[in-house]
């Protein structure tokens, strides 16, 4: 992947309590234009950002990954397609913000994370997460959860609720539900395994804004 032109594969000690050289910079020296930036964290092969990119030309879109065989699948199918608005950052999620600045980015996904049944604090969706995304998503930004576990999913809701955040959408049963979006008929590879197994599908669309940070429920 080093020969990749769409993969930054930065050394632990670029990434670790300091600012990578691309922070604030992405859409100036890596995308060479200044459209919306949108993350998709824990992109595995790149499915969905591929997909996303492919709908919204007008977007330049990250996946973040720290498996280096999954990000070689999608850097190589957005070359083989050409798909420019698509980049990849090999680097683990919680030094994402040693590499965005303060509003830098618009919108994230977060697409079938580990759901960390064992340990709440490592949850993609947990207060300590979340409080380090508003680092650098725009006041108000949005984010996306799409998961087939139901305890990720309730506990999400759960924080949002007890942390008075804006919920936009929500559904337990994604493709059972009345919710109509293209966005949300992108499949990556292991959401078609769940579907295949009889897994619901569960999603929800939220607003992440700066007044305050996120809490964790004690009870949880």
């Amino acid at each position: 992947m080093n020969t990749f032109p769409n993969v930054i594969q930065p050394a632990f000690e670029e990434a670790f309590r300091t600012d990578y050289p691309l922070k604030g910079k992405w859409n100036r020296e890596f995308f060479k234009n200044q459209h919306p930036l949108v993350l998709e964290l824990g992109c595995g092969k790149g499915d969905y950002t591929l997909g996303l990119a492919s709908l919204f030309p007008e977007i330049n879109f990250i996946g973040v990954d720290i498996k280096g065989a999954r990000i070689w699948k999608g850097a190589k199918t957005a070359l083989l397609e050409n798909i420019p608005n698509v980049g990849f950052l090999r680097v683990r999620i919680e030094f994402i913000d040693s590499f965005f600045a303060p509003g830098e980015v618009d919108e994230i996904w977060l697409t079938f994370p580990d759901p960390q049944l064992e340990k709440k604090r490592k949850r993609l969706t947990s207060p300590k997460f979340l409080n380090v995304y508003r680092k650098f998503l725009k006041d108000n930004g949005i984010m996306h959860l799409k998961t087939d576990n139901k305890v990720l999913y309730n506990y999400t809701l759960e924080t949002l609720q007890y942390n008075h955040i804006e919920i936009i959408r929500n559904s337990n049963d994604l493709y059972a539900s009345t919710i109509a979006d293209p966005i949300l008929s992108i499949k990556t590879f292991y959401e078609k395994q769940f579907i295949g197994q009889g897994f619901p599908i569960h999603y929800i669309c939220f607003r992440l804004p700066h007044d305050k940070n996120t809490e964790e429920i004690s009870n949880t």
